[in-house]
């Protein structure tokens, strides 16, 4: 699909329009999420995707809009297993509850920056070599692989090398400032724990792209349409988060079921590359209408199963432990004042 400068344009105009919305309403006053609120803009969300992928199909025809829909739903299919370790980085690092979507935000924008950096080397990569196919799909089968391997191998969180680097770099407070991420204090620029956190969700997600971003390619290799579906992907998932809380723990066998849609797309993805040397035939390349089918079915199955078994099972629900109503330090100090004046 061939997109002029000016789409490229306008939609990533709609996209930083949409953050802006967000910022005004949702984070203009620091504030808990709730689920209803989330569960609202949730929907919002999901229907942007929609009518985004609706004026594909009528206006770029029916093959872009399968890719973009079949590419979204993969996509944020991926990222509902990594909000369980949104949430560990939460509860390690003591965020409090009303500055949570504040971090996500910054830290998902900063992820989406990087992933754009990440799609457009493997669009190029593509359009110039088929083997890329190969080693794309390598990934995928080998993430699918350790998947289920580590199943039942308890989440610990542990900072990576970036978060590290800013700690040495960077003198931390010990507390959190409000939202600020920067403080001056005794004529020396300290970051706060809210900087770390952010840089901690940002980078954590960009390891998650090792595992998405080839599997969207073996979706569609067509770059905008790998842009957008992450983009609107990434821009429910803050939402998401406060949705689901503690529901992602219940979802038992998700593991498993995005195991099975890796290890598809990778052999699509072998198929694909094999299909462009013709070693195979033509049957043998799966169309997105069979790829979308496969996904939802998986997704289905894998959703229903869970739940029937955390229904039947309460204890092979997984007990995280996790703390994610923290106070910030001027809502403690209120609490202890009416405690005090009582």
């Amino acid at each position: 699909m061939t997109v002029p400068l000016w789409l490229w344009v306008a939609t990533v105009g709609g996209l930083l329009a949409l953050i802006a919305l967000d910022l005004v309403i949702v984070d203009r006053k620091p504030h808990e999420v709730t689920t209803g609120e989330a569960a609202r803009w949730v929907i919002f969300y999901i229907s942007c995707a929609v009518l985004f992928g609706i004026g594909l199909w009528f206006f770029a025809g029916q093959h872009p809009a399968v890719e973009f829909f079949t590419g979204y739903i993969t996509e944020y299919s991926l990222s509902v297993d990594n909000l369980f370790i949104f949430m560990i980085i939460m509860s390690s690092f003591k965020v409090p509850a009303i500055h949570q979507h504040r971090v996500l935000l910054v830290g998902i924008l900063l992820a989406l920056a990087m992933r754009s950096v990440f799609i457009a080397v493997g669009a190029a990569l593509i359009a110039q070599f088929v083997w890329v196919f190969f080693l794309f799909g390598a990934i995928l089968v080998w993430t699918a692989v350790s998947m289920v391997r580590n199943k039942d191998e308890d989440e610990e969180y542990e900072e990576n090398a970036v978060t590290r680097l800013v700690r040495k770099v960077f003198p931390v407070t010990e507390d959190y400032v409000g939202h600020k991420s920067f403080v001056k204090r005794e004529g020396r620029r300290w970051i706060t724990p809210m900087f770390v956190v952010i840089v901690a969700i940002g980078s954590a997600d960009l390891l998650f792209a090792v595992d998405s971003i080839p599997a969207i390619f073996g979706i569609t290799q067509d770059a905008f349409l790998v842009f957008t579906a992450n983009a609107f992907a990434l821009m429910g998932l803050r939402q998401l988060f406060f949705l689901l809380g503690g529901l992602v723990s219940k979802l038992v066998y998700l593991s498993y079921g995005l195991a099975v849609i890796l290890g598809f797309i990778g052999a699509k993805l072998f198929l694909h590359a094999l299909h462009e040397y013709d070693a195979v035939p033509d049957w043998l390349d799966i169309n997105n209408w069979v790829s979308l089918g496969v996904i939802v079915v998986v997704l289905t199955i894998t959703t229903v199963a869970s739940l029937m078994k955390a229904k039947r099972d309460p204890e092979s629900v997984h007990a995280t432990g996790l703390d994610l109503h923290a106070e910030a330090p001027e809502e403690r100090e209120a609490r202890e004042a009416r405690e005090e004046a009582r």
